[in-house]
């Protein structure tokens, strides 16, 4: 007589295999989710890897303007004209330079935004950062600090100071790199091509840079645009008197610099001021890194009101520019007309 044999239901198995199933994750379903959790959640970055990064594109950037003013190749062409009917130029410098620093930037950190004052479709995969971190920054800036992806904003600069670049007055330019978080500048990177020196600062940690012995607001020494003035000379005046002297000079960054004391192998190439004045809109490319190195040495850069800027969203100040480290902030607000940047 053959065996009997066990008929199994597919109904009985299907109800088991649900049953034993549901019991599985009911036991692990909190495992499982906090793992998904952790793999969708966004890496914190180092402010000191940011500030390495921000130093390497800004020096390579840096290498391209040169490269390029050296051969002549600069094939400039205009990209409209500021509000106040001032020429906005492009060269192969300014572009050269923004795909280098832009595909460093975002290829190392690919979850921060970028924004860069030049825009371009150009992928360059290969550009990666090195991974160095000069011995200068690590004697002065504690690794350790970290910050959401989602808060940072980095401006890019990859060639202030355009015009002037064109006319061959290169002690003027500069390429800049700035880290925002939550919309305040806290990383800031200013790179002279010409010369090969860098300005660097991270904010509540230390800089390269210092203020200078003296500083004086009566009258203060005043530095402005050369090119993108308006009438920043009788506003001056009126906020400081006729004896007041302004320098005129190019590139934003340039003019930040010319507050701080500087090395002495560049002080004979560079004017200083004891105050810079902005008068008309200007980028948040231009003036987010030189507000990140004014606020580490206890400087200030704000409107012409005396709010403080917000670097994030949209890339336009609207509302002039005050900017000085090493003098009272505040009696110098109080000098100045009021101004409407929008009105004029």
């Amino acid at each position: 007589m053959a065996p009997m044999g066990i008929r199994l239901s597919p109904l009985g198995v299907g109800v088991f295999l649900l049953i034993g199933f549901g019991v599985i994750y009911h036991l692990y379903a909190g495992v499982i989710s906090s793992r998904l959790a952790a793999f969708r959640q966004k890496r914190n970055v180092d402010l000191r890897d940011l500030l390495a990064v921000s130093v390497e594109a800004a020096v390579l950037g840096g290498r391209e303007v040169k490269k390029i003013r050296d051969e002549n190749g600069l094939k400039e062409k205009s990209k409209g004209k500021t509000k106040e009917g001032a020429s906005e130029l492009l060269t192969m410098g300014d572009l050269q330079s923004h795909r280098k620093m832009y595909n460093l930037i975002k290829n190392s950190f690919p979850e921060v935004t970028v924004n860069s004052e030049e825009h371009d479709n150009m992928v360059d995969k290969e550009a990666t950062w090195s991974r160095d971190i000069p011995a200068d920054i690590l004697d002065k800036i504690a690794g350790g600090k970290e910050v959401s992806p989602d808060s940072v904003t980095v401006w890019i600069d990859p060639l202030d100071a355009t015009q002037e670049y064109t006319e061959n007055l290169v002690q003027y330019v500069t390429t800049m790199v700035c880290v925002a978080v939550d919309g305040k500048p806290v990383v800031g990177v200013i790179h002279q091509p010409f010369t090969g020196f860098t300005a660097w600062a991270v904010v509540g940690q230390g800089s390269n840079m210092y203020p200078r012995s003296s500083y004086s607001i009566s009258p203060p020494s005043v530095i402005v645009s050369r090119s993108h003035s308006g009438k920043v000379k009788s506003y001056i005046h009126d906020a400081f008197g006729n004896s007041t002297t302004i320098t005129e000079a190019g590139g934003a960054g340039y003019k930040v610099l010319a507050l701080v004391e500087m090395p002495v192998q560049e002080k004979a190439s560079m004017d200083q001021a004891d105050v810079y004045v902005h008068i008309t809109f200007i980028k948040k490319w231009d003036i987010c890194a030189g507000a990140a190195l004014l606020k580490a040495m206890g400087g200030h850069m704000t409107t012409l009101k005396g709010e403080d800027i917000d670097y994030s969203g949209d890339p336009l100040n609207k509302g002039g520019l005050v900017a000085s480290v090493g003098v009272d902030h505040k009696a110098v607000l109080e000098r100045l007309p009021t101004w409407d940047p929008e009105k004029h």
